[in-house]
């Protein structure tokens, strides 16, 4: 794990406040969520990740209308990972114990996917895994547009 505190300043208020833009930077706002591309390098094309505008700690403590929004919202864009994409599933983790801001990881798995990496295992990438930035940006433009049309 990394020396770097990502609550200090908090990293998720960071990205929905616009001083840090993870790659592919925001692609769609909805009733206070911001989707946005994952802010760590990536295994897989397409990983996004669902913050709370209003810091807030967990699931439990969203207020009414972004927890409305939150399944719909993470419905759109797991069925875009899919249709665009062409991912053959897609994962949803809300796992909070690195950073203590609301977020819900939006993880595509595809055909060519190694197993290793299946579920909680995308998590594990190695460097060797990792694609590149390039080609993780033209993935979350390709969200971005199509979640916007």
């Amino acid at each position: 794990m990394s020396d770097v505190d990502v609550n200090a300043p908090c990293l998720g208020c960071a990205i929905v406040g616009g001083s840090t833009r993870p790659v592919g930077g925001v692609l769609a706002r909805s009733a206070g969520l911001v989707l946005h591309g994952v802010a760590s390098p990536s295994p897989l094309p397409g990983w996004v990740v669902l913050t709370s505008v209003r810091h807030a700690r967990a699931l439990y403590d969203l207020d009414d209308e972004a927890a409305r929004e939150l399944g719909p919202f993470a419905a759109r864009v797991m069925r875009a990972q899919r249709e665009v994409l062409g991912a053959e599933h897609a994962y949803a983790f809300a796992i909070g114990d690195v950073l203590r801001h609301f977020h819900l990881h939006l993880v595509p798995r595809y055909r060519d996917t190694p197993q290793r990496l299946w579920g909680r295992g995308a998590f594990e990438g190695t460097p060797g895994d990792l694609r590149p930035e390039a080609e993780l940006e033209a993935t979350a433009r390709a969200l971005a547009a199509a979640l916007a049309g």
